[in-house]
């Protein structure tokens, strides 16, 4: 296993932000030399990054054959769209290290949870934007992902929002109608969005499952293919759902909601082929 911490590093760019790997190491005993990657945002409102969206979920990829490394993005009082060329710049380094870690370039799907999943959406949606492309000094093709896993995600800022999420993600700019209309993804999605597999449960009561149905519906609009579950019951924040990923409170354990992570595997399958 190779397991590196690697800062976030473009010009102008003075935090703290990094990476941390978890990818195989090379053999020639085995006859896959380039994986997929998958790379991971954590959530935690824009306000702190959970533990539980991060090294399990890594593990559990890996366990799938990927590599997989978690992305530490800024948050509060870090603002937008530092996040994006955050997530951006990691996109980069990795392809630009491809050989290096032995890593299918056209292969690498972005991973989000809650908040962690509005900032992987952010990039899915805003990879070709002038304001990441010339800073980074890259081609938009080269920043596209290959698909993006959604899980609970923050979506809209509209009356299903999670307002901390966007207070914390815009500061000063929490009220501004322009921002918060341009960081509602359902509004982003064009013909340049990679495929989707989302997930949610229907009674969360933190993040409404109107995100997921709200971004759903703004894929099919635009005839971009995504996979979506809602499961019946559970909270939000179910991380794995097991346990695995079960905190003090003791109450993320949801057999049903459980199935994502294998449901996920077929459809990583599905738009990448079998792995060797």
């Amino acid at each position: 296993m190779i397991n590196k911490i690697i800062p976030i590093s473009y010009e102008g760019y003075n935090g703290s932000g990094n990476s941390e790997t978890f990818f195989f190491k090379d053999s020639p005993e085995i006859c896959i030399h380039k994986r997929p990657l998958v790379l991971i945002c954590p959530g935690g409102g824009y306000e702190f990054l959970s533990d539980r969206e991060g090294e399990s979920i890594a593990f559990k990829f890996n366990s799938f054959g990927y590599h997989a490394a978690i992305i530490y993005y800024s948050v509060a009082p870090a603002t937008y769209p530092t996040q994006l060329l955050e997530v951006s710049a990691a996109v980069k380094y990795f392809k630009d290290h491809a050989e290096e870690y032995h890593i299918d370039p056209d292969r690498i799907v972005i991973y989000g949870a809650s908040a962690g999943a509005h900032a992987a959406a952010d990039y899915a949606t805003g990879y070709f934007r002038n304001e990441v492309t010339s800073v980074l000094k890259v081609s938009s093709d080269y920043l596209k992902p290959a698909g993006m896993i959604l899980a609970y995600p923050v979506i809209t800022s509209g009356p299903f929002a999670h307002r901390g999420s966007f207070d914390n993600l815009l500061g000063e700019l929490k009220d501004d109608t322009k921002m918060l209309a341009y960081l509602s993804i359902e509004n982003r999605i064009t013909k340049e969005t990679p495929p989707a597999f989302i997930w949610h449960t229907f009674p969360d009561g933190c993040v409404p499952v109107e995100n997921s149905l709200l971004l759903a519906e703004a894929m099919k609009k635009e005839n971009i293919p995504f996979e979506l579950h809602i499961f019946p019951s559970g909270d939000h924040g179910l991380g794995l759902a097991d346990e695995i990923t079960l905190s003090p409170n003791r109450t993320e354990i949801n057999r049903g909601a459980a199935q994502w992570i294998d449901l996920c595997r077929v459809w990583l399958n599905d738009i990448f082929g079998p792995l060797a």
